[in-house]
């Protein structure tokens, strides 16, 4: 009698595919499973440095890792396509070249933008979602000073609208705030002949951060040239401009969406039960209707029982779902029928706002500000580097830089 190795497939080399495949490697010996992760790129991305390479202020080469530095070959099998989407029934993933068979499934493809129905904002807009579409930002801002003549100072060709202000869209601006005035020099442009506008619909700007934090991020980017209209709906998107409230035209060269993202649309080519663009999840972070396949990340909502609400997805969120995600595929390898409960434990969170400045809490709501801020966004984003790929990586991508 032979005995069948169980095949796991892992979709996506963001935060949760690439923790939960390198977790798999330590919990799982060669000989219990095959481990296959699918990525359209043959690198990982650090999600959370995408508006520092939209803004221009990182290399792409920074924020990109290649995947077999971090995943070894010998282990796993690394397949660089595009899934097309899941067969459930039949157990395979479609791709653009391809079919995978899988006995268990970590669907961990991220996000897409999601513009709400807001006509226009889909052909109009770009977004930060990827190392591709953040140099495509960089690269239009610059050719718009680049293409700039005293003429066309009334067209709005060299205005920014960022819409949304939640962590994303304020941390762009405030890496903005800094890369501005130097594309301002190097074409000799009056810098006050350029203007940064948040556009948000909620009160006020990062919804549901602590209000004091809320005052030193808005105070700190006013200073440094950023306008906010907060209250304020996108009505249109046009190639030149928005339109809000009372048909209020606002004319703008660059328009970069932040306000919202969706799971990826393979969710909804495979017939998944998809709401508002994620799927619920059980408590161990599977899908209610397939106990075979696992959801994770931005594709995923993980109810938090004490607030009897999704938990918001970020990139602290989906690493800690990866580990539970990958104890219990080595619980279900091994025939355990008992499975962890995902139990997210609150590190607290910083937001960058460019020039060597942040705010945010750690821990026990304790509130940290400026450099000292700046300097605990640094670790974070190191521990997940050594997470990832160990000290060796931390020291060839570490942030260092002392401010």
């Amino acid at each position: 009698m032979q005995n069948h190795k169980p095949k796991i497939v892992v979709l996506g080399a963001g935060y949760a595919g690439m923790i939960t495949t390198r977790r798999l490697v330590k919990k799982l010996g060669p000989e219990e499973a095959e481990i296959t992760l699918v990525n359209k790129h043959n690198y990982h991305h650090i999600t959370t440095w995408l508006h520092e390479v939209a803004a221009g202020t990182m290399s792409q080469n920074q924020a990109r890792i290649m995947i077999s530095d971090i995943i070894s070959e010998k282990r796993v099998s690394l397949v660089y396509d595009t899934v097309q989407k899941v067969n459930k029934e039949e157990k395979q993933v479609i791709l653009d070249n391809g079919v995978l068979e899988y006995d268990y499934l970590v669907f961990a493809l991220g996000f897409e933008k999601a513009t709400f129905g807001i006509p226009g904002l889909d052909e109009h807009s770009f977004s930060i979602s990827s190392i591709d579409s953040s140099r495509e930002i960089y690269h239009h801002i610059e050719y718009q000073f680049a293409t700039y003549r005293s003429e066309n100072e009334n067209s709005g060709k060299l205005n920014i609208i960022v819409g949304g202000s939640g962590f994303t869209g304020i941390e762009f601006l405030g890496e903005l705030a800094d890369s501005i005035p130097k594309l301002c020099k190097k074409f000799d442009i009056d810098r006050r002949k350029v203007r940064i506008i948040n556009v948000e619909m909620a009160p006020t700007i990062l919804p549901g951060f602590d209000e004091e934090l809320i005052d030193y991020t808005k105070n700190n980017l006013k200073i440094r040239g950023i306008e906010f209209l907060t209250n304020t709906k996108i009505e249109e998107c046009s190639s030149d401009g928005i339109k809000i409230a009372g048909n209020q035209e606002i004319k703008a060269g660059t328009i970069v969406w932040t306000g919202g993202v969706q799971g990826s649309s393979v969710l909804t080519a495979s017939n998944f039960n998809v709401f508002k663009g994620k799927v619920n999840v059980n408590d161990d972070l599977r899908m209610p209707e397939d106990e075979n396949i696992f959801v994770l990340g931005d594709c995923a909502w993980v109810t938090n029982k004490e607030l009897n609400k999704p938990y918001p997805p970020t990139a602290q969120i989906a690493t800690q779902e990866a580990e539970t995600c990958a104890e219990n595929l080595k619980f279900l390898i091994r025939g355990e029928t008992r499975l962890k409960e995902f139990n997210f434990s609150d590190k607290g969170v910083v937001v960058s706002l460019g020039g060597g400045d942040a705010c945010g809490t750690i821990f026990s709501n304790t509130k940290l500000y400026g450099k000292t801020a700046r300097a605990m966004k640094n670790v974070i984003d190191n521990r997940y580097l050594l997470m990832l790929g160990g000290p060796a990586l931390v020291l060839k991508k570490g942030k260092f830089t002392m401010f």
